[in-house]
């Protein structure tokens, strides 16, 4: 009996992730993901066609694991007041392997270029951002939340910066603090009125 065609594709795609991290996505083709995969070209053609259908399904899987683990994780909170970020908090405890911090930065500069791309990660946003502020006794104070735990993911994911594992726990336990006790809305200053220009009499 033939292996399932999930098996396969998951395969497919673990291979073009072996070959972003270590080639970068300039050159992922088909031809070296069927050569990771140890199958033919056709195998790839049949289910992807093109290198920008096999790049949407490798987000499209990210963003699906991305979200189950983070819901799984909410999930073990119960009732919790803001599970939905302090999931997200706890999901992020462990920052990315080499390997995986790789793919993800060569996705990032793949969505950059592919406008359809982007519209998938910003529907994917909107949905966690609405489900974030949804279950939180303090909405203001989770979004702030998410927005200091994304901004520490961000960095590490595009290899910009890394915390020693002390100062990232006690990072993420500053970002959790945020959920209850957002900071004091600051009052927007008036903008000046814009000078009126003299008439002449």
């Amino acid at each position: 009996m033939g292996r399932s065609r999930v098996i396969d594709q998951d395969q497919l795609l673990d291979a073009a992730e072996a070959v972003i991290a270590r080639e970068g996505a300039a050159k992922l083709t088909l031809e070296a993901v069927a050569v990771q995969a140890g199958v033919s070209k056709a195998s790839v053609t049949y289910d992807h066609k093109t290198k920008q259908g096999l790049i949407e399904a490798l987000v499209r899987r990210a963003l699906a694991r991305d979200n189950a683990f983070n819901h799984a994780e909410a999930q073990r909170l119960g009732d919790a007041n803001a599970r939905t970020v302090r999931g997200r908090i706890a999901a992020a405890a462990n920052p990315l392997p080499p390997q995986q911090r790789a793919v993800a930065l060569n996705l990032c500069a793949a969505l950059a270029q592919d406008g359809d791309l982007r519209h998938l990660m910003q529907a994917n946003q909107a949905a966690v951002i609405a489900a974030i502020q949804a279950d939180a006794a303090q909405p203001r104070g989770a979004l702030i939340a998410y927005l200091a735990l994304e901004g520490l993911k961000l960095l590490e994911s595009l290899d910009f910066h890394s915390f020693a594992q002390p100062e990232r726990d006690r990072l993420l336990a500053d970002i959790e603090a945020l959920v209850d006790h957002p900071p004091a809305v600051a009052a927007v200053p008036a903008q000046p009125a814009s000078p009126q220009p003299s008439r002449r009499r």
